[in-house]
């Protein structure tokens, strides 16, 4: 006997294409126009201080960085679709979902200049902070839905992972775990279609990285990552069914710049390939629809872009002033502090070592 045990389909979703024309039937109902200028002035943002970093990063004066050009809609989409209560795990290149979640730019720069004491004030946010290491951050999110849902809180949680990352055994862990204890969590693929210097094409022989959540139980969508109503609409719906389980959603966008500032992405693509992507713009999309309708103009796009100019520009020079506290990398390591790194503690604030001048033996 032969007989069909399983079959599945993975839907795509656009909603705005990229010259600026919307469907008006799948457009969410609680986007107007009005909180589509605000998405698209938070988009405008991110794509500023993004490029402020590495004009800061080439002067010396911020660490590696991982830029987030390109990718705009996806992480103020996603960020835009979450409450209050619910709790965002970001990996390395969520600048903009933190900064909307509430991250103020003093404390991105910080955070920036090299001092953790920048991300601190991320827990109030009901966020973790930046994750490096790719894909181990996502069981830690399952981890933390798992205890939401057997608290009651109501909470869901959400959380990012590289086109790389899903080639991680911790990707394929957390899926695992989120699909049979049906945890609260979304999944989001940024599928920006490398990873550093490896292609989609050459990680996996699969159609799409959204069905990768399918054998794990879970609700999979792929939607266009440039934009932003798609993203907003396909994250709203999946949170809304947390209560039954997890999703995963794949956002396909496309890394407009390198993959940190220690990249180099002329060796390995071309050019062409960059300049039809620049295309799909996520940010230039929506200005073509608010033009159209004559709610934007290049008067309103001057005053916004000096506007942030002079925002971004005021929360570099007050970061500049930023003294660190020697004590915050043992009071901010653990959520309480064990007696041996205590007594490091006290010894490393007797000896003064972080004094200018002082060289203790």
């Amino acid at each position: 006997m032969i007989k069909n045990v399983y079959s599945g389909s993975v839907d795509y979703l656009q909603v705005m294409d990229e010259n600026g024309k919307v469907d008006g039937a799948l457009r969410p109902t609680d986007i107007g126009d009005d909180k589509l200028i605000e998405l698209y002035r938070w988009m405008s943002l991110s794509r500023a201080v993004d490029a402020k970093v590495i004009s800061l990063q080439r002067q010396g004066r911020a660490t590696t960085y991982a830029p987030l050009l390109g990718q705009e809609a996806t992480q103020i989409g996603t960020a835009a679709a979450m409450s209050a209560k619910d709790i965002l795990v970001p990996n390395f290149r969520q600048h903009g979902s933190l900064l909307f979640r509430g991250l103020s730019l003093y404390d991105f720069f910080v955070y920036w200049k090299g001092y953790e004491d920048g991300l601190v004030s991320t827990k109030k946010m009901n966020s973790t902070p930046y994750i490096v290491p790719v894909s181990t951050h996502l069981v830690h999110a399952v981890g933390i839905a798992f205890t939401h849902k057997y608290l009651g809180t109501g909470a869901s949680v959400l959380t990012y992972v590289g086109d790389g990352g899903t080639s991680e055994g911790d990707f394929y862990e957390a899926l695992n775990f989120a699909g049979v204890m049906k945890v609260p969590i979304v999944f989001v693929i940024e599928n920006n279609q490398w990873a550093i210097s490896t292609p989609v094409r050459k990680q996996t022989a699969a159609s799409t990285l959204a069905q990768k959540g399918i054998a794990a139980g879970m609700v999979c969508t792929q939607v266009d990552g440039n934009d932003v109503m798609a993203v907003y609409k396909a994250t709203k719906e999946s949170l809304a069914n947390t209560p039954k389980g997890p999703s995963l959603i794949e956002c396909l966008t496309y890394r407009l710049s390198f993959h940190t500032t220690s990249d180099d992405p002329t060796k390995y693509r071309t050019e062409a390939e960059v300049e039809d992507w620049k295309k799909r713009d996520p940010i230039k999309r929506v200005r073509l629809y608010l033009e159209s309708k004559q709610l934007w103009n290049a008067s309103k796009q001057q005053t916004m872009e000096d506007e942030q100019l002079k925002t971004i520009n005021g929360a570099v020079s007050k970061a500049d002033t930023f003294k660190p506290d020697p004590k915050s990398m043992f009071e901010t390591l653990y959520s309480s502090i064990p007696d041996t790194l205590k007594d490091e503690e006290t010894d490393a604030l007797n000896s003064g070592f972080w004094q200018e001048g002082t060289n203790p033996v």
